[in-house]
């Protein structure tokens, strides 16, 4: 997984196939980190989140949901998102998850 060095360095984003074979490279060493020692603290779990390629498989395992058809809360599909850009799309998440100002949905009340 890429390092956070607190400079806001130009993100790669990998494809697909790559990112899942990273973000499963890493699912395996936590595992055997976390079956090793039952105590084990995960210091390091918010660096996993904010990886590209931890977000670009999120995003493809959504866009790739039966309700990826339907706009969620934020009134956004899965292929407006594709559309528009979804590497500027996840940079922005990223970016707010980094900022501590990320929330997951816009709650309207009524």
């Amino acid at each position: 997984m890429s390092e956070d060095t607190g400079v806001d360095a130009p993100v790669t984003w990998p494809v697909a196939d790559v990112a899942e074979l990273q973000v499963r490279k890493m699912q395996i060493k936590l595992h055997r980190w976390a079956a090793a020692a039952h105590g084990f603290r995960f210091d390091d779990v918010f660096n996993f989140v904010c990886d590209p390629a931890t977000l670009v498989m999120a995003f493809e395992r959504v866009a790739g949901n039966t309700g990826a058809r339907t706009a969620g809360v934020d009134g956004v599909r899965a292929d407006h998102v594709r559309a528009a850009g979804a590497e500027a799309y996840l940079d922005r998440i990223r970016s707010q998850l980094r900022a501590g100002v990320f929330r997951p949905c816009r709650c309207v009340s009524g």
